[in-house]
């Protein structure tokens, strides 16, 4: 479900100062850090589930690191209906982030990455193209885009790698200067 590309996500972000401090635990290096962990190791997969289940406050990135740590648990988790719940509230709380900051590429391509390695039979990828498009675009229109170079990479790579593209789509971004 989580590949080693979804895992080393690392995308710039507009978050209130509060969660920028390094002492925080929702700051975004640190959350990114324990998403990378968690997507290989499963007792991280807890500990940052564990983490993010505290989190109450609204700012959209830290809800999509949320709705991530609820997929990557599921990818732990016993029984089939267990896992539908966990993919059923990861998809509740993307839907939370994505109103909140509908055009952020990290809280798309967190979205992404989950929903498109979902087994389709689940009915619970329907954001993938829409997600998937915002995504090009927003590589498309770098260095403008908001993304920071290492950012710009990750989401380039894990969509040519992953052959979510058409082959114009791919080889305009194979295009593009890295």
């Amino acid at each position: 479900m989580i590949n080693s590309l979804f895992a080393s996500l690392l995308l710039t972000s507009a978050v209130p100062a509060a969660e920028t401090e390094a002492h925080s635990p929702y700051a975004l290096p640190t959350l990114r850090r324990h998403f990378r962990q968690a997507a290989q190791d499963e007792a991280a997969s807890r500990q940052f589930h564990q983490l993010m289940s505290q989190y109450t406050a609204q700012d959209a990135v830290v809800l999509a690191y949320k709705a991530a740590s609820e997929a990557i648990l599921a990818k732990h988790t016993g029984g089939l209906f267990d896992k539908l719940d966990r993919v059923k509230a990861a998809g509740r709380q993307f839907e939370q982030a994505v109103a909140l900051d509908p055009r952020h590429p990290e809280i798309r391509f967190l979205r992404f990455s989950v929903e498109s390695n979902l087994p389709g039979f689940l009915g619970a990828s329907k954001h993938v193209e829409e997600d998937k498009h915002l995504l090009v675009q927003t590589l498309l229109s770098h260095p403008k885009s908001g993304m920071d170079a290492e950012g710009f990479q990750v989401v380039r790579d894990y969509l040519l790698r992953g052959n979510h593209l058409t082959d114009e789509q791919a080889e305009r971004l194979r295009k593009l200067p890295q």
